[in-house]
């Protein structure tokens, strides 16, 4: 069983976010926005992050390369979660570290997928 930290500033995605997570047998820990999510990995040290994009005081592509670049946090792999579909967005944010990029609304079987590889990998 992995702990996994999602940070969405939606109430209704981190809702379905866990219901996914926890289904799948692994423990949750939720945030709000970038700067909460990056203090909880911190205090967390979660195994992976679930990670929104558009969110306030810090957004996602932020969060990830704060935490890509902290020797504290950056073996943590972060999933980007969000529904910025363009290419060049998931192209920048694997650039700012993040390992995997699931678009909104989240195919559960893609995500499933993501996030045993990363736990498998780490």
């Amino acid at each position: 069983m992995a702990k996994i930290l999602i940070v969405d500033d939606s109430p209704s995605q981190l809702v379905s976010l866990t219901r996914l997570v926890e289904k799948l047998g692994h423990k949750t820990v939720t945030a709000v926005d970038g700067s909460a999510g990056v203090a909880a990995a911190k205090r967390e040290t979660p195994d992976l992050i679930l990670m929104d994009v558009v969110m306030p005081n810090l957004n996602g592509f932020q969060a990830t390369r704060t935490l890509s670049k902290d020797p504290t946090t950056s073996h943590i792999p972060v999933i980007l979660v969000t529904t910025k579909d363009q290419n060049t967005d998931r192209i920048w944010g694997l650039r700012q570290g993040a390992k995997a990029y699931v678009t909104k609304p989240v195919n559960e079987a893609e995500l499933t997928l993501a996030i045993g590889n990363l736990l498998t990998a780490a």
